[in-house]
């Protein structure tokens, strides 16, 4: 009787979870796995025995998923195969593509089957990420669009299952607050995409809680700090742990909007580029070491946000390490390339490009001989 009255107990909740699974599935395709209890918010991570970074990848499932591959992290069904390995992505996975939420989940995936091999998957807010949680949508895609109206029109559903089922508490309104008539300025066929799209990313939004508050801004992964855009000394001084927490709460609606410092503007963790112009003697190693010196056991920096048309490459010494190399067809629709880091290896490059030639930033130099997938060492 005891088991019984549990059970009439828990079926609400039952209930609950079976309609967001068949609403993820019904917009991704993909069935995400029982998650473990979430780790405290956690900013720096010891060294793996591998390490993967990855840049920006702006809405591009195909490029995504082909990075992963090449990188050993995903098998043919798009299962984590990476074992112990650590991935890093640095963020902007939204604008400029159409399959953002599928990459999005796809990478939410990976973490939970990761974990139970002993691996680790860590996401990161780029600028476009706290662009669209501001309602900055100047580099949306129709088809961007398209996809959160899809993902809108199955969580209205499930949420008018959930109303259906007594003991369940009254999900909220999706749109509760956005109004049709504060978008007067957008093509008709686009208000419906850029109302869901506001929805979901706004501050303590579905798509916003649930998978960007879970980013970190600024992590540090053995010698490696990892950044979108860059650190600068008054970051540090702040406090890179406060940071996360700030941005994670101010997403998950928790505390109002963060300061501009942080995130926005040419000097924010998301935005600044002195150390990723890719002229490679623009980059300001002075202000680069005095950075790293701060940071206990910080050897590099790693960053995303300025597109590398040569691909992968060093600076100052290769204390900066820039990997955004522009996959997404929105972007210039560049050659897959990962970061590797190894105990044994040091830190190479990984790359699908067929042809490598001699590179000039700061004497890196890539053996044209090696095979696909190319392997190019970066320093010892």
């Amino acid at each position: 009787m005891m088991d019984a009255d549990m059970s009439c107990k828990n079926l609400p909740n039952l209930v609950s979870s079976f309609v967001d699974t068949f609403v993820d599935f019904c917009v991704t395709g993909i069935f995400l796995p029982d998650a473990p209890s979430p780790p405290l918010l956690q900013t720096s991570f010891p060294s793996p025995h591998r390490l993967i970074a990855i840049g920006d990848l702006h809405g591009d499932l195909l490029k995504s998923k082909q990075a992963l591959r090449l990188a050993g992290l995903i098998d043919s069904n798009d299962r984590w195969s990476g074992g112990s390995s650590t991935l890093v992505q640095v963020g902007d996975v939204l604008d400029r593509g159409g399959q953002e939420l599928k990459i999005l989940y796809l990478l939410e995936k990976l973490k939970r089957e990761a974990v139970k091999s002993g691996g680790n998957v860590i996401t990161m807010n780029g600028n476009h990420e706290i662009m669209n949680v501001d309602a900055d949508f100047r580099y949306v895609t129709p088809s961007g669009l398209d996809e959160f109206t899809n993902w809108a029109d199955w969580f209205c559903i499930g949420n008018n299952i959930k109303n259906l089922c007594h003991g369940l508490e009254k999900p909220k309104d999706l749109y509760d607050g956005i109004h049709s008539t504060s978008f007067a300025r957008v093509k008709q066929e686009y208000v419906k995409g850029f109302r869901s799209r506001v929805a979901a990313l706004r501050p303590q939004g579905p798509i916003a809680t649930r998978f960007l508050s879970k980013n970190l801004t600024v992590v540090v992964v053995g010698e490696s700090v990892f950044v979108h855009g860059g650190v600068l000394p008054k970051h540090v001084v702040y406090g890179l742990e406060r940071i996360n927490e700030e941005v994670r709460d101010w997403m998950t609606g928790l505390k109002p909007r963060v300061g501009s410092s942080l995130v926005r503007g040419r000097n924010s963790l998301v935005w600044l580029r002195i150390f990723s112009n890719e002229v490679a003697k623009d980059c300001d190693c002075t202000m680069l070491e005095h950075v790293l010196s701060t940071i206990p056991g910080a050897r590099r920096m790693i960053m995303g946000h300025t597109i590398q048309e040569d691909g992968i490459n060093g600076a100052c010494d290769n204390r900066a390490i820039r990997i955004d190399v522009g996959m997404s067809k929105g972007c210039i629709n560049g050659l897959a390339e990962v970061l590797e880091i190894t105990e044994n290896s040091g830190v190479r490059i990984l790359t699908s490009n067929p042809i490598m030639m001699y590179d000039k930033h700061d004497s890196l130099s890539i053996d044209s001989s090696i095979p696909i997938p190319k392997q190019v060492e970066v320093e010892a």
